[in-house]
């Protein structure tokens, strides 16, 4: 199997991932934070490792500003939910996963106003345009960092300083650039993030956090027991207590931990070069062949590791289905739980398009197959 579907889950771990959870299964399995015994004390003490190398990793200042939770969904819908109020005004884009939609249509149910920012496939949302969109009652700006359907990138950086400027806090959904890209949340005015361990932070499934800004009141959407002030009828107020309830995914986050000093021994910047040079080969591969339509950045346009395609003639589950069954090439089809997206490309009606998202432990040689597996689909 060649597996280009890393945007949805990375496909290989490194080594380290697969030792550190099968050792905090084995050894490592009592509950952090609620037991004063030997086996709890080693839970918790791989949860706040994984706690420190998140904060470093984003820059954060504290690591109490890192909470964890099952995946980006739950760390978006309790961002959205933990700021937002009925009747504020929001401000996203065209380029948002339905982790970030769905949550801000059903507040538009509440009274709230959703300004949804178009975006050019080519540089994703203009600044200036989030400017131009501020309002008195705005409330929050939302954005993806990356694209998980076209890899187009949101000058994140700039955004958030306009938001710092305006006083409105501003969260990034970072499910396809935590792990591939440079990301600080002090430097780029973030604050907060939400970032998946299982993609390109290399770690379990199951696993993911939020970023909030020390001094930020974000209410939490589950309440229950966290270890610390039990006797509190109320959810304490200290971070991350107040966003973590119930018992944590250890084993997941030894792995992320582990994952997150990989990328750092080897390098971001190493990682995104290879990367780049794994999309290069494909956007160049599908550009010469008769019949393909991209939907990606074109050339000398920041890009994540991530496109979409289809081929005249074939819908994008046929295409997928083929390549799986015939060719032994993994990709995604449909509308990637990013319809806003597919409007904005005109490919919902037909039912979306093919993705393909090579990643680190991809190389040069399965890149390749999969543009000759394109190529002769169209002969």
């Amino acid at each position: 199997m060649i597996y280009l579907d890393n945007a949805a889950t990375s496909g290989k771990k490194p080594e380290s991932v697969y030792r550190a959870v099968d050792h905090a299964l084995r050894e490592c399995s009592g509950n952090p934070g609620r037991s004063g015994h030997a086996v709890s004390l080693a839970a918790g003490k791989i949860v706040s490792d994984a706690r420190l190398q998140c904060a470093r990793f984003f820059g954060a200042a504290d690591p109490s500003e890192i909470s964890f939770g099952s995946n980006t969904t739950s760390a978006l819908n309790t961002a959205i939910y933990g700021i937002v109020r009925p009747g504020m005004h929001i401000i996203t884009s065209s380029l948002e996963h339905n982790s970030v939609a769905r949550p801000l249509e059903h507040l538009r149910t509440l009274g709230c106003d959703i300004s949804i920012l178009p975006a050019s496939v080519d540089t994703g949302v203009d600044p200036d345009a989030v400017r131009g969109a501020l309002r008195r009652d705005t409330g929050l700006i939302v954005m993806t960092h990356i694209s998980n359907v076209t890899g187009t990138v949101n000058d994140i950086a700039a955004i958030g300083c306009i938001a710092r400027e305006a006083g409105i806090p501003f969260l990034v959904d970072a499910a396809q650039s935590a792990g591939t890209r440079s990301i600080d949340v002090q430097r780029d005015h973030i604050d907060m993030l939400a970032f998946p361990g299982h993609k390109s932070l290399l770690g379990p499934q199951g696993t993911g956090g939020l970023y909030v800004r020390s001094g930020l009141p974000v209410a939490p959407l589950t309440r229950g027991g966290t270890g610390s002030f039990s006797e509190l009828p109320e959810q304490p107020e200290r971070m991350p207590d107040r966003l973590e309830s119930g018992t944590l995914n250890v084993p997941g986050l030894a792995g992320l931990a582990e994952g997150i000093r990989f990328i750092q021994e080897t390098g971001i910047e190493e990682i995104g070069k290879k990367e780049h040079a794994l999309r290069t080969c494909i956007y160049e591969g599908l550009s010469e062949i008769p019949g393909v339509k991209l939907y990606a950045p074109s050339a000398g346009h920041a890009a994540g590791c991530v496109l979409s395609f289809t081929l005249e003639g074939m819908e994008s589950a046929e295409v997928a289905a083929i390549l799986d069954s015939a060719f032994g090439i993994a990709v995604r089809s449909g509308l990637h739980c990013a319809p806003y997206t597919h409007r904005m490309l005109g490919t919902i009606a037909s039912g979306g398009t093919v993705r393909v998202s090579p990643g680190y432990f991809n190389e040069p040689a399965e890149t390749e197959a999969f543009v000759d597996a394109i190529r002769s689909m169209m002969q």
